[in-house]
């Protein structure tokens, strides 16, 4: 079994909880090992949504080839069955070219979606069905929809956002179509042989540190010009519930916008909730035991961490 793994294409992950760096470390492994990078971010793949995402900049990426940032408008639809296909495609094509695939990301279903065999149901969509559970929504409100999916399917209802009306729609139309849910097909799918040689690490932070990160982050971001990006996003005729506009940094700047909330309001909760979403990422990837996870406290920063990651790959790729 193992030399069959070893036989498999490589894939260095670096993931972890938002804020501890990942970016910075990714760029350094990269650059140390003759990689490129895929962004395992849901957010950072929309076009203009710049600063509340985190997103590195030209500078900060340092002439290392970033993949799938910024690869679609605000307005257009993207789901992690692409994000599978097109990272898919980008990790054949840098192990075809002998350059090693390095993903960096917090979002946890984009990386499981690429290196499990995860299926993302073939089941066709029916316009028709569809319709109807869209005027559903508009007529009794999302919550009404998802609350129907949660009776039929609780595993896929638990992970969706109850506003996540694109994703709930398409749980459903599996149902109603198959008979079968969608989490029974992705986890059936979950059981098969590995696709990489995987080499998976964590950063990790004490909590309360990882806490102070995040505020600083959210202050700065603010500082860096996060209102004036949202305003010219919402100028530009991008709807407020757009499932882009309602990612971590733009819906609680929204509704400081149109005044449902004063800026100090809108930054404490900003920050409430990019604590919460660590915390949820936390629970994510601690599940999975692949990962290694590297404490940055007791390493001693950020350096050191890819210096480590590189040192453990040293001989095996």
């Amino acid at each position: 079994m193992g030399d069959n793994i070893q036989k498999l294409p490589p894939l260095v992950v670096i993931t972890g909880p938002t804020a501890t760096g990942k970016s910075e470390v990714g760029v350094m492994v990269a650059e140390k090992l003759g990689g490129q990078i895929i962004s395992a971010d849901s957010a950072q793949v929309y076009r203009g949504m710049d600063i509340g995402t985190a997103k590195p900049t030209p500078a900060e990426r340092q002439g290392i080839t970033h993949h799938l940032i910024d690869i679609v408008d605000p307005d257009q639809e993207y789901s992690a069955a692409l994000f599978q296909e097109q990272a898919r495609t980008i990790i054949s094509d840098l192990t075809r070219r002998k350059i090693l695939p390095v993903m960096v990301g917090g979002t946890g279903l984009y990386i499981r979606a690429v290196i499990d065999p995860f299926n993302f149901s073939n089941t066709k969509g029916d316009p028709l069905l569809r319709k109807r559970l869209l005027k559903e929504a508009t007529l009794h409100g999302p919550e009404a929809l998802h609350g129907k999916l949660s009776e039929v399917d609780p595993v896929a209802a638990s992970r969706l956002h109850p506003r996540d009306l694109r994703r709930v729609i398409r749980a459903l139309e599996v149902y109603y179509l198959t008979g079968e849910t969608i989490s029974s097909h992705q986890s059936r799918d979950e059981t098969g042989k590995p696709l990489y040689n995987l080499f998976m690490f964590g950063l990790t932070m004490a909590r309360d540190k990882l806490y102070k990160r995040i505020e600083e982050r959210v202050d700065k971001m603010i500082a860096a010009g996060l209102i004036d990006e949202v305003r010219r996003l919402l100028e530009k005729g991008y709807s407020p519930e757009l499932s882009s506009m309602r990612s971590l940094g733009y819906k609680e700047i929204i509704k400081y916008l149109s005044g449902e909330l004063t800026l100090e309001q809108a930054v404490e909760i900003l920050k409430r909730n990019t604590r919460r979403f660590a915390k949820r990422q936390l629970t994510w990837f601690r599940r999975d035991q692949r990962i290694k996870w590297l404490d940055l406290d007791k390493l001693g920063g950020l350096n050191i961490a890819a210096q480590k990651i590189t040192d453990s790959l040293e001989g095996v790729l």
